[in-house]
Formats: structure tokens, sequence, C-alpha cells
């Protein structure tokens, strides 16, 4: 990065940006060909990233603001409100329900894969867990999915296994705190008989996250399950928990040191059952902190069945406050030898251990660079390791990149050819050679053994795509875009079938709703790009404006009345007025960063334009303000109501009529209160209603007011669509058809009365409004 460039960015900016463009181009070998040339220089800026990886501060920061906690029963008691709500449009409004989400893509693009299990009995049968996706079953040796798990039930898994018998057992709640599926946390272990078309709720509804379920190789009826806890609260059901009935009851078998550790990994000695391995993980997260390690976290191990268990010390790290998460494997072939690997608490690699002797001592193995840096600053994203149950030195290690050492654990080779950061491994038993590995790009597989050198197939339909944003062109419905988690920004057009544009974590997405040429994409951090070619080269722009500080997810919009005017922010509104080619700052900060902030906080977060007077602007910020401008930012006025609510400003709306018509929609569970989410001003924010009504109490995220009637509004929640045709005072349950995954971006297609929805895990649906 030449000095010219660095001398363009001040302040915190310069970190922003540097994180920003190290993670784009750090995530996967299938980055498209148009990423910026300017944005690949690694090597010049990975000694400049210091702190953990922040991949996952924008999802969580807007659930638990401005509280410390966010209540997993507030998760559970909204998912049951919403199933209630659409029993009530069915009495109420039947005709809504009547009205159908259609899927409209992607398939091809697949999205974060936890954990997978192989059938035992069924050929090429195959079965993976998606992030906030459910469960999906392949049954052509993972080159096709179809959905396996219940739409009404939470979509956010975390560990899957499969019994002797083809007994499926599912764990919900991701267990790597990262991402969106995190946010939402399980509902406890599920039980399906019949290959995955029927599950039963069988216990630990409290668990928060799984992170291993394990069978005893000798009695399927005992089970085991890592029980991580509830990320956001200490206590609950956190530790290792067993089963002897198949999981009718459970016990508590190993309990952590103090009320934030849980259990995360498991591994079983197949000739001697009675001797377990558990891995204990001490961890809790807040809206500004992470403690990711703590005296908690250590390896276990018992003799007995689980009724016993000791701490193994002997050659592995001291259990402190710099302890963080730790995987751990044994060999199937010579189960004497176990696999360990730790990770410190601020996300760095600690070390790779290995014991041939059943874990009473430890050795701390000398690794290559290359391997220390797959775990890159956020090690807590993958801790798992895998053998190869017929080769003892045959050794998987998951990290950004797929570590793969034959020679057990003495020397290593990374994988190419498959997507960037890997989370689960499964050998086919029927079938020699075949290995099967899930990531964030979703399900790859190897007839190789899983050669990391060697070849790979994708599956090509897995529709478990986390979307952040989307946009529909105005001109040509066919033309959506999006913004997807760690698959880049990508485009139902330019080729068959979906494809990425523009790299790193995709967020904002535009397409002019004049000129659908023009298009425009965004990662992390407000790092933001112009295409006047539909996206087949792109021209960076962020540099060019001006703020000290940028969200996750910076706002970018069009003005209604006029495409080439645009605004952007950070911490500072910056306008265009020839397309975002050059800008200018309109505004002062609207808010205020701490130097203890463990990420750019203190930032804007949503923006609204008046169509009847585009001189009258709204914002919104992360830190719960509101403003208003009514000259076009020479002058700005925070709007202070004791009615608002202080949190998190997700979405800005302004009728399209009236300026002095606004919505304002927030998000953050509080426990107990009121549904709080969403409020109305006639009157140009001078006075505000709150027109939640029977809204389950959940996050809303966006917002739409119908442009044929300003009385009908459309919200995106966490668990789901809903409308209203009386400007609020009734809500009701939008159309069937929706799975229970996160709704993050709404966009209407005029012409045809069309509502698209974006989902973080199920990808894009629309339906036809009548």
């Amino acid at each position: 990065m030449s000095k010219k460039r660095l001398s363009l960015l001040t302040g915190s900016l310069v970190l922003v940006i540097i994180f920003a463009l190290l993670y784009a181009t750090n995530k996967s070998t299938e980055k498209a060909s148009t990423q910026i040339k300017e944005h690949d220089e690694v090597k010049e800026i990975e000694n400049m990233i210091k702190g953990p990886g922040k991949r996952d501060d924008w999802f969580i920061s807007q659930k638990v603001f401005p509280n410390k906690t966010l209540p997993q029963e507030a998760f559970q008691k909204a998912t049951k409100q919403a199933k209630q709500l659409k029993e009530t449009t069915m009495k109420e409004l039947p005709e809504l329900k009547n009205e159908k989400w259609t899927f409209m893509g992607p398939k091809i693009v697949g999205g974060r894969i936890v954990d997978m299990a192989v059938d035992p009995q069924q050929k090429d049968t195959v079965y993976a867990a998606a992030a906030t996706g459910g469960v999906w079953k392949s049954v052509d040796a993972g080159k096709s999915f179809t959905a396996a798990w219940d739409d009404n039930n939470t979509q956010s898994m975390g560990a899957l296994t499969v019994s002797p018998d083809g007994t499926l057992y599912a764990g919900t709640g991701e267990a790597n705190p990262g991402g969106g599926s995190i946010v939402f946390g399980g509902t406890g272990i599920y039980k399906s008989t019949d290959k995955g078309e029927n599950w039963e709720s069988i216990g630990l509804k409290e668990s928060g996250a799984i992170g291993r379920i394990a069978l005893n190789p000798k009695n399927p009826q005992q089970i085991f399950v890592a029980a991580a806890g509830q990320l956001f609260n200490p206590g609950g059901e956190r530790g290792l928990y067993r089963s002897q009935d198949g999981g009718k009851t459970w016990d508590l078998v190993l309990k952590g040191k103090n009320n934030t550790t849980g259990a995360v990994d498991i591994a079983i000695d197949p000739v001697n059952p009675n001797r377990i391995y558990a891995a204990m993980w001490d961890h809790v997260r807040y809206p500004n902190n992470r403690v990711y390690g703590g005296e908690g976290s250590g390896i276990y191990r018992s003799t007995d069945g689980g009724n016993t268990w000791e701490q193994l010390t002997n050659g592995l790290p001291a259990s402190d406050k710099n302890l963080g998460r730790i995987g751990i494997a044994l060999s199937q072939t010579q189960p004497d030898r176990l696999y360990a690997i730790t990770i410190k608490s601020d996300g760095y690699y600690e070390g790779f251990y290995i014991s041939e002797n059943g874990g009473d001592t430890w050795t701390k193995q000398e690794v290559s660079r290359t391997f220390s840096n797959a775990q890159s600053s956020f090690g807590w994203w993958f801790g798992r390791i895998w053998v190869d149950p017929k080769d003892e030195k045959h050794v998987f290690v998951a990290g950004v990149n797929m570590m793969e050492s034959k020679d057990g654990g003495i020397t290593w080779a990374s994988s190419r050819g498959i997507h960037a950061d890997q989370h689960a491994v499964a050998w086919d038993p029927k079938q020699p050679g075949r290995v099967y590995v899930g990531n964030d790009g979703g399900v790859y597989r190897s007839e190789e053994n899983g050669l990391v050198t060697g070849k790979w197939e994708k599956a090509v339909d897995l529709p478990a795509t986390q979307f952040y944003t989307m946009d529909v062109s105005q001109q040509d419905i066919t033309r959506i875009s999006g913004g997807t988690q760690d698959n880049g920004s990508i485009r139902s057009w330019g080729k068959d079938d979906w494809n990425e544009y523009y790299g790193g974590d995709g967020l904002k997405n535009l397409i002019n709703y004049k000129d659908k040429e023009k298009v425009y994409a965004c990662y992390q951090y407000g790092s933001c790009a112009w295409s006047e070619d539909g996206g087949n080269t792109m021209t960076y722009f962020t540099n060019k404006t001006v703020s000290d500080r940028r969200n996750w997810l910076s706002p970018l919009l069009f003005d209604p009345n006029d495409p080439s005017i645009m605004y952007y922010a950070g911490n500072r509104v910056n306008r265009s007025t020839d397309s975002g080619k050059t800008w200018e700052v309109i505004s002062p900060s609207l808010t205020e960063g701490k130097s203890e902030d463990s990420y750019p906080y203190g930032t804007i977060t949503t923006i609204a334009v008046s169509k009847s007077n585009g001189k009258v602007l709204y914002a919104g910020t992360d830190d719960g303000r509101l403003w208003k401008t009514s000259d076009l930012g020479k002058n700005w006025t925070e709007i202070i109501n004791k009615t608002l609510p202080n949190r998190w400003v997700t979405k800005l709306k302004v009728d399209a009529k009236n300026e002095n018509y606004v919505y304002a929609t927030f998000s953050g569970f509080r426990n107990g209160e009121d549904s709080a989410h969403v409020f109305k001003s006639e009157d140009g924010g001078k006075t505000w209603e709150n027109i939640s009504g029977n809204l389950p109490n959940t996050p809303v995220n966006n917002l739409i007011i119908d442009p044929k009637n300003r009385h009908k509004l459309y919200i995106a929640t966490d668990v789901g669509v809903f409308m209203s045709k009386n400007d609020g005072k009734r809500w009701y349950s939008l159309g069937s058809g929706m799975p229970m995954a996160p709704i993050t971006d709404l966009v209407m297609h005029e012409s045809t009365n069309t509502l698209f929805a974006s989902t973080f895990g199920r990808g894009i649906f629309e339906i036809k409004l009548k």
C-alpha cells in the first residue's frame, strides 16, 4: 500500500480500511477477477493488523444494545409470538396467508456449514447443518441438497451426528462466536428417526449453543452433548451433558469451573468408550468487549464413562485468562494418539499438541507459519480437528484454510480450490477416499481422501446463503444483487447463475433505479465502489468520503428524486451529485466514539431522504440518536423524545408525499419491556407514536412504505415479515412459505407490486402482492 494512498486516510479510518482490505482479500480462492487490484496488498498490511476478527460485531451489537446481555428466552418468546401471529392472520385475514413466498435464489453460492454427517445406511447420502439455515440432505453425494428441517424451527445450527441405525441428532445454536447465528441462539437438541423428515425436541432448551454431539460407538443410546452456553448470559444449561436413554433424559456430568464455562468439543475412544475427552471453553460476550478465554478453559478426561473427570495438564498450556477455545480429536485406529489445538483468548494461535499415551502427557509440536496463520486473529471461529478413520497420521485442522498433515502433525499442506473458513469434515465409510468438507462457502466433496491440494467438487444446489442486504432493478425485475456473509456482493446477471462481483463480506448493494447498469457494492466498514457496466468493473470511492469511523454496514442510498444524487455516512454524512464519483461532507460528527470501543462504534446506521422536499434528511445512529436537517446539511438538529427507545436505529423511512411523515425502527432486546420497535411521527420528529402494537418482541431490521398506499407498511424482523394495512394499528404475518430465518432487508418492485425479502441463511424470496 503506497504512502500516497495512506495519506488520504486519517485516524481510526486507516485501521478500519486496512482490516477490511485484509479480510476481503483473505477469503477465498474463488474471488471474482474484478476485485480491485489496489485492495490485494495483503502482505504489506497484514503485520499492521491488531486485535481479534470483527466479523460478528455488527449483528451482535445492534441486537444487544444498550444492555450487556441478550436473554436467550427473549428470542424463544419472539419465535413463539411469531407463530401465534400467523394463527391470528389465518383467522382475521386469511387472504394474506394464501399469498405465497417464492424462493428466488441463489442455489449455487452456498453458505456457512457448521457440521456434517454421512448416512451409515444409504448410499451417497450426507447431511449438512447450515449456520442459520437448518439441516440439509443430499442423496447424490453432495451435489445438490434439499431441506431436511422444519421451516418453523429456529434455523440456527451448531452440531450434527448420526447413529449406526441412521437416527439423526441435531444441536441448535452455533458455538462459533461469529456471524449472525450466535445472535439468535438455539432451542436445544432435536432427534429424527426418519432421515430428517420429522424432528422431535429432546431437551437442553436453555443450552444456547451446541458445539458437538458424540455417541458411544458401542451403545448409541448413550449420547454426549457439548453445551457451549448462551453467549451473552452466564449460567444456563452449560457444560457436558450425557443421556443414557437416547435423549429422553439428561444429566450434567462435567460442569465448568465458573458460570461462563461451557463444553465445546468431545472425543470418545472407540475401543474403550468409557474413556472420553472434553474440551471446555470459558467465554462470554458483551457489546463492546469479548471475553473469549478464561480459567475454565481446558481439556478433561473421564475413564468411567463420564461419571468422574480429571483435567489434563501435563504439557498443555495453563488454564488462565489467556487460554481460549480448544479443539480435540483422537485416532480411530490408534486411540492412545490424540491431537489438540489451542487458541489464545485474543483469537490468535497458541499451540498444536500431540499425546501418544491417551492424554497422560502432551508435546507441543513445532508448526510452520502457514499453519499458525491459518487461525488468523479469530481462531475461536474454528476449533476443530479431524483424524482419518483409517490412518492415525492423516489429520485435518480447521482454519481460514484447511490444513492437512500426512505424517502425524510434523508437516502441513494448505488447501486450495475450496472456499475459506473451514468448519466441518466427514468421511464416507461406504465409499473409500470420499471426504466432505463444510465451510463458509457451502459443501465440497473429494474422492481423493480429502487431499487439500487435490480436486474438489462444490455443491451446486445448497440455498443457505446469508444476506445482509439486497436490491432489485426497477427496470428489470430479474436483476437482483445482494451483500452476503463471506461470499461477497453477488448478482443474478452477468453469467448463467449468481456470481460475485465485489469481495469480502458483502454489505450494502444498490442498483440505480433509472439505469440498471449503474450498480454499487460495499464490503465491511463502508468500503464501497461504483460501476457503470453492471459490476464488471468496479471503482473504489470510500477514500473520497470524509468520516472518522464507519459502521460494519455503512449506509449508502439514492436520492428518491434523482439517482445521481447519493448519500453515504460514517460518523458524518457525505453527499454526491455525480453518482458517487466525488463527495462532499454535509454534516458534523453526529455521534461519539470512545477509545475503549473494540470496534468502530459511534456511527451513522441509517439515512432517509424526503422525496417531497429534497432538502430534508433524517439520520439515525448506533448509539440511539436521531437527527434532522431541513437545509441539506447546513444545520442539524438532534431529535430528542422520551417516547423513543435508546437503542440502535436500524431504519428511517420518509413518506414520499410528505416529509413530515417519518418512521423509525430499532433493534435490541430488553427483558420484560413492551414491543417498542416501530415508531411514527407526523410532525417531522417533534412527537412520536409507538405503532409496534401486536408485533413479536424482536428486532426490526427494515421498513417499507407501500408506494400506492402510505398507510400500508411492511417490516422485516428476526422472526419473519409482517404487514399492516392501517399504519401500524394492527399487524399480520405476510404470506406462507418463508422459513424462520432472520429477515435482513426488503425491497419493493413498484411496477409489478412485488415484495422481495433477503434472509440471513435461506437466500432471497419474493411475494406477489394482491
